[in-house]
């Protein structure tokens, strides 16, 4: 149904069935893997262990879990066995991060996993390279005082980018908005654009008949050639607000970009497909504003949540082409989605899983129990068959497959 990526892991090609960034292999919130029903008392819980702070979620690669949190004034990679959670090695670093608005201390980027390597991005705006083998640093980078950087009302939280050579990131310095590294030696290879740093994570993609790194900066839409970081498509997408973020990733989809945020702003759909002058397809709040949560795609269904995180959002399916709205669970609260063959699972903020049909038709709930019991709002990681989520104080290692 989907391909996935693959790349070398070390002397190893990751498995058809890891999940090695941010949403995924390919950053859709997309797994070919089929999930099973549950009993009420919730999937078999195959391991757990404590972790620190943080909404960062983790990552799966050859056997290996990757898990990026906060364990007192450090921020901590580590490397657990994917069967038994036991550590297989852990590397740190000093923090002083304090969240502005009170929230959560812990990182809350997605760890990646490409070519032998593992890259963080922490709260406090400090960019990392580790040896996925055993956890030595390769290099690291305070991008904030590199780039002149104000901490941000959630401190830094944009998954970096891997593209071939490079690794790309929405930094949101005043001359180096998004910036290239050199992935192997974090060398500066390009700074693009003046704009602040967004809680969206970029992806890569086909747009216009050429290969282009899609971002969804705070200023709103960016594409550019990742090659040399030329801007060839910008267009404005922000709440009046200052007070405000945008947060759900850019979905692509055969030359459509959608857009989708909150705080007054909605979504935006765009049809690339006659060049990089678009058409618009529809725009507006009435049918999916995205908080922090992104939406999933399936044959042209978006499944996602709608609202603001504390106002209790609902979870919708609407229509990519036209906006229309098939159905509308009302009060569902928030959370993250993932479509898993042709099922939903969804992860709610208060730590219930689950599973739903994926269809326009209506919202059909097929299994759902609590698997954790704190604040849940890092995406959970689905590899051979077996779902990792995390809460702030726990991860939990569920068999949701055959």
């Amino acid at each position: 149904m989907r391909i996935l990526l693959f790349a070398a892991i070390a002397s190893t090609a990751l498995q058809a069935a890891d999940w090695p960034d941010f949403r995924g292999p390919e950053r859709d919130g997309v797994s070919a893997e089929e999930v099973v029903a549950f009993p009420a008392d919730g999937p078999e819980r195959l391991w757990e262990r404590a972790v620190g702070s943080g909404f960062a979620n983790p990552v799966v690669a050859n056997g290996r879990v990757v898990l990026f949190h906060r364990q007192g004034v450090n921020e901590v990679v580590e490397a657990l066995d994917a069967e038994s959670g036991e550590m297989i090695w852990k590397s740190e670093y000093a923090t002083t991060y304090r969240d502005r608005m009170g929230f959560n201390p812990g990182p809350r980027a997605s760890p990646v996993v490409a070519g032998g390597q593992v890259y963080t991005f922490g709260a406090e705006g400090t960019l990392g390279c580790r040896r996925f083998a055993d956890g030595a640093v390769i290099w690291q980078i305070d991008t904030h005082e590199r780039f002149g950087v104000k901490q941000n009302w959630f401190g830094a939280g944009a998954t970096p980018l891997v593209d071939g050579s490079r690794l790309m990131l929405n930094v949101g310095g005043d001359d180096a908005g998004i910036v290239a590294f050199d992935r192997d030696t974090g060398k500066v290879l390009w700074t693009a654009t003046d704009h602040g740093a967004s809680y969206a994570s970029a992806v890569s993609a086909d747009v216009a008949g050429a290969r282009r790194a899609v971002f969804f900066t705070r200023e709103g839409l960016v594409l550019l050639d990742p090659s040399d970081g030329s801007v060839v498509y910008e267009r404005r997408w922000r709440a009046r607000s200052n007070a405000s973020v945008n947060a759900a990733t850019p979905i692509v989809s055969e030359n459509q970009i959608f857009l989708s945020s909150s705080y007054g702003v909605g979504a935006l759909a765009l049809d690339f497909s006659a060049g990089l002058s678009p058409k618009e397809l529809w725009s507006g709040e009435d049918s999916l504003t995205s908080h922090y949560a992104t939406a999933v795609l399936d044959e042209g269904v978006l499944y996602g949540y709608h609202g603001r995180q504390e106002q209790i959002q609902s979870l919708r399916a609407i229509d990519l082409a036209t906006g229309k709205v098939f159905w509308d669970a009302q009060g569902f609260g928030a959370g993250t989605v993932t479509l898993a063959g042709e099922r939903l699972l969804l992860l709610r903020e208060d730590g219930e899983l689950v599973i739903a049909e994926a269809t326009r038709e209506a919202f059909r709930v097929i299994s759902r129990a609590q698997v954790l019991s704190g604040l849940t709002r890092a995406y959970p990681a689905l590899a051979d068959g077996v779902l990792y989520a995390r809460d702030e104080s726990a991860l939990v290692a569920l068999k949701v497959g055959r």
